[in-house]
């Protein structure tokens, strides 16, 4: 598979000559936006699209990434979210004039998901990637204990908890956030390794790893404490191992309006009260 780096993000052409496909949640919010757009700007098909505007939340985006990923993982088509949701963190403000100059002028991110391998008790192999984050979770009442290694090497024995995970700076702000790990800069190079309700060891809050480390997750016990693995949407049932990461070799790129870019808004998120 070729590698795809920061320096392959796609050009696209000038405004006039943009072809736009709109992608929209089930919302009725969502789906009134992507009639109007429509309406102004023409709907090119998926395939031929220079860019793809998404309409919706987050979690939207997230499935819009994932959908340009399975059309073509060599060179996905850039994706310019407009935020019909709640949060929206990561997504423009919802504007329907000049849309295709915004688009045009809009900053380039890269961002690149984990690549997940689990191993089930079965024996089976399943691969996925997470542009999020790849999550550990126990099944059932028990806690998870999980021994963790880092590169071949065991930095962490054994590991009582709910869970863990391993986030992308893009996926910093999301369930890793809400666990209590780290904002992560997107060009700061590293990946969050964060537990869930750590039990024991009780102090230990985590780690930053470099961007380039494989992650092993081992599952102690895992007939009496079984454990799924999920990378964005795809779960896995009883694990008994678990392999993550980062897949340079696939590239996405999201589309922001300089006057708040990603950058920015990462900064910001953590000075929030």
């Amino acid at each position: 598979m070729p590698h795809a780096d920061d320096s392959e993000a796609p050009s696209l052409p000038s405004p006039d000559a943009l072809r736009i496909t709109f992608a929209c949640a089930d919302t009725e919010e969502a789906r009134a936006a992507r009639t109007r757009l429509v309406h102004r700007y023409g709907n090119a098909p998926a395939g031929e699209a220079d860019v793809i505007v998404a309409l919706g939340g987050d979690g939207f985006l997230l499935e819009t990434l994932h959908r340009a990923l399975a059309r073509d993982r060599i060179r996905p088509t850039p994706v310019y979210g407009m935020n019909r949701g709640s949060v929206g963190f990561l997504l423009n403000a919802y504007r329907e004039e000049d849309l295709a100059e915004r688009i045009v002028a809009a900053q380039h991110v890269r961002l690149h998901p984990l690549r997940m391998l689990a191993t089930r008790v079965n024996g089976e192999r399943v691969e996925a990637l997470g542009i999020n984050e790849v999550s550990l979770l126990r099944e059932t009442r028990q806690a998870a204990k999980l021994r963790i290694t880092i590169d071949g090497v065991v930095r962490l024995p054994e590991l009582i908890c709910d869970g863990a995970l391993v986030a992308t700076p893009a996926g910093s702000t999301a369930y890793n956030l809400s666990a209590h790990g780290p904002i992560v800069p997107l060009n700061a190079g590293v990946l969050a390794l964060t537990p869930i309700s750590a039990f024991r060891p009780r102090r230990w809050r985590g780690a930053l790893l470099p961007h380039a480390a494989r992650i092993t997750f081992d599952v102690m016990e895992e007939s009496k404490r079984p454990v799924s693995a999920v990378a964005d949407f795809t779960e896995v049932r009883e694990v008994l191992r678990v392999e993550v990461q980062e897949c340079r070799e696939v590239g996405l790129t999201l589309l922001f309006d300089p006057e708040l870019n990603f950058e920015e808004r990462i900064l910001k998120e953590q000075f929030a009260p």
